[in-house]
């Protein structure tokens, strides 16, 4: 005759170690948090220029610096209502990049003034 035997009596034997799940190595990463930003073509190449040029924020950063100046130059009169709306959005999203980093005694002690209007 087979065994038969309830729930919780007995010859069930499972080591349950958070440890195990919680830190287990995947591929490179280990820890609790890990973060894939999707495949990249050239993983090598990326992780390079992330060490030698730059991060993914201070590459963003130089981009933002450089479209202000740009932004300085346009002649926002030859622009609809939208397209404006469109840069005033970005020139806010800059300055208050500007005034974070400010409070965190990065970049600029004081924040941008948004330019006037051409």
């Amino acid at each position: 005759m087979p065994d038969f035997k309830l729930p919780l009596s007995g010859d069930v034997i499972q080591a349950i170690n958070p440890w195990n799940w919680a830190f287990r190595s995947e591929g490179s990463q280990f820890g609790l948090v890990n973060i894939n930003l999707g495949k990249s073509a050239d993983p090598d190449l990326e992780q390079r220029i992330l060490d030698e040029v730059g991060s993914y924020g201070r590459q963003l950063g130089r981009m933002g610096e450089a479209l202000q100046v740009l932004l300085d130059h346009v002649k926002l009169e030859r622009l609809d209502a939208k397209e404006r709306a469109v840069l005033d959005d970005f020139r806010l999203q800059l300055d208050q990049v500007q005034r974070m980093k400010a409070r965190h005694g990065r970049g600029d002690p004081a924040p941008q003034q948004p330019k006037t209007r051409r």
